[in-house]
């Protein structure tokens, strides 16, 4: 029995079972987990893997491009950095430029960690892509999702 101060149980087992948001979260936790296992030897996570390999450019980077396309704050990247930075793997420099601006380096360690584990990560991915097939349409339909802001209606923000 319902009472009108109390969301239905059947509404939690709508949400439970049709939710895109807990249905992409359980499956980022379940995949986060697998990938964190196979670089576990490396002493290193999934993210700092993404981290790495989000300094591997040319040039080095600034800070605020790296974070948005890691989808996190700069104040969340300068504190996933400070374990690669104690690690001697990432260097942040201050721009010449601009001495506001930091620049993010890997070093000679972080390309030699980065070598040794890419060929981890191909085997996974690998492994993962055939598990689930369809992987280039996930990847389509996850990237439509990427920056996707639904609008809100006035009645519903109450």
């Amino acid at each position: 029995m319902s009472t009108p101060d109390r969301v239905p149980f059947k509404t939690t087992l709508t949400v439970r079972d049709t939710c895109l948001c807990l249905h992409l979260q359980r499956a980022a936790r379940a995949l986060a987990r697998q990938f964190d296992a196979a670089f576990r030897p490396f002493d290193l996570t999934n993210g700092q893997f993404s981290l790495l390999m989000a300094l591997n450019q040319p040039e080095p980077p600034p800070m605020s491009p790296v974070a948005a396309l890691l989808a996190m704050d700069r104040t969340t990247l300068t504190a996933a950095l400070k374990p690669l930075e104690r690690r001697g793997l990432v260097q942040v420099d201050p721009a010449p430029h601009d001495r506001r601006t930091h620049l993010l380096r890997l070093t000679p360690a972080g390309h030699a960690l980065l070598l040794r584990t890419i060929p981890v990560w191909e085997a996974m991915h690998r492994e993962f892509e055939e598990a689930i097939g369809h992987a280039d349409e996930l990847r389509a339909m996850l990237k439509r999702l990427d920056g996707f802001t639904p609008g809100l209606h006035s009645e519903s923000a109450a």
